[in-house]
């Protein structure tokens, strides 16, 4: 029986969706005991529509949308699709981070799975309402462990033994009300969603290095409204935050400025010079200008978070923005840290995907096979009960 999990990546600006299956690293087929690696057997793409700086404002268009871009990965799959993945993104997401602590538990003084589960609860209740109200956790990842005080090198410190254990998380949340619609547009096209991840931690599965999370890094993708970012130590996300600007901005900047249509806007943002004669140095300042600002709210986070100037292994950009051929030498500088773009971690040279703004689709696919990083990554199993039961009330009233 064939292992195939599909990622349906919705953005403001293309749904594109992978399907992938799980074969011996020869591309054999999988055994017991073999060495497996992804393989992308299919893609679909269609124009987002309904959606602005990744909210549903029309879940009609959304389906219409995501059923376009799953008939097309079908086409080339040769695959049924009836069940995926899917990716959250958008200004709704945010990190949140908060401490706890507690007693521990048994006469002996150890660490138990009680302890661990009852610390992490006492975590997240302690989040201040006006920062979880109408918000859904998506990921709950332990940042750091402490026992009377003193930091636990260990990745958990289960079966240790102390009087007080703390605790700090990092919380991924959205907006409740966008998961939801986002959950019925996906559900009203025909596919049954397994479970619900952040993109921007969806998306470094499949382009950051294990050595380059543990050194610290900081992925960006400049989506064409919104840029999201996500920063790594230690082989964990220690932070997410997103922003309402993007590569779409630049293209209108330019129109503006150099005053020619919206469409070849975006083809000299991408270093087409176009029919019309114009500056150059005036287009570089038009340009610069923006990324200036985005590169701006980027450093501030970094300082709020005490990692300006600190992450080793760099920033890696994605997304249509990346495609922008000054961005790598703007991060350079603007960030005082090595700068790439990013190249898909694929493991194969002949596929499917062309390039980075796959990644959160083809990550999810990734995630989808790894039991390991689900827990890690805290997933908090998002398609529960609750979710199935307003969906199915929902579809009582479709046609």
């Amino acid at each position: 029986m064939r292992n195939i999990t599909v990622g349906i990546d919705i953005g403001t600006y293309q749904v594109k969706v992978v399907v992938s299956e799980l074969v011996k690293a020869d591309g054999t087929g999988t055994e017991s005991g073999q060495a497996k690696t992804v393989r992308v057997i299919g893609t679909g793409l269609s124009e987002s529509k309904g959606l602005r700086h990744g909210y549903i404002i029309n879940g009609a268009e959304v389906t219409q949308s995501i059923k376009i871009a799953i008939s097309l990965a079908e086409k080339t799959s040769g695959v049924k699709i009836h069940k995926a993945f899917i990716a959250v993104g958008g200004i709704g997401l945010q990190g949140l981070t908060s401490i706890a602590s507690t007693i521990i538990s048994r006469a002996d003084s150890e660490i138990t799975d009680l302890d661990i589960t009852k610390i992490s609860e006492e975590c997240e209740e302690g989040i201040a309402t006006n920062l979880i109200q109408n918000r859904r956790v998506l990921h709950s990842i332990p940042l750091s462990y402490k026992i009377d005080g003193k930091l636990v090198l260990a990745k958990s410190p289960l079966g240790m033994k102390g009087s007080k254990l703390e605790i700090k998380m990092l919380f991924v949340t959205c907006l409740e009300s966008h998961l939801n619609d986002l959950l019925q547009a996906v559900e009203e096209s025909g596919i049954e969603v397994i479970d619900v991840l952040a993109s921007p931690i969806a998306a470094s599965f499949v382009t950051l290095s294990k050595q380059q999370k543990i050194a610290g890094s900081v992925l960006v993708n400049i989506g064409a409204e919104t840029i999201s970012m996500v920063v790594f130590e230690n082989n964990i996300p220690i932070s997410l935050e997103v922003f309402a600007i993007g590569s779409t901005d630049i293209t209108h900047d330019i129109a503006l400025g150099l005053k020619i249509p919206l469409e070849e806007a975006e083809n000299v943002k991408l270093g087409a010079l176009g029919s019309n004669s114009f500056s150059k140095k005036k287009l570089d300042e038009i340009i610069e200008a923006r990324l200036s600002d985005m590169f701006e709210l980027i450093l501030n986070h970094l300082k709020k978070i005490g990692r300006s100037e600190l992450l080793p292994a760099g920033i890696f950009l994605s997304g249509g923005g990346g495609a922008i051929p000054t961005v790598e030498n703007f991060a350079k500088m603007a960030l005082n840290l090595p700068s790439r773009i990013v190249e898909l971690n694929m493991g194969e040279k002949k596929n499917h995907i062309k390039d980075s703004t796959w990644a959160v689709a083809y990550g999810l696919c990734v995630l989808g096979f790894s039991k390991e990083e689900k827990v890690n990554l805290g997933l908090r199993n998002t398609m529960n009960k609750s979710s199935q039961i307003i969906l199915g009330w929902i579809k009582k009233f479709l046609p």
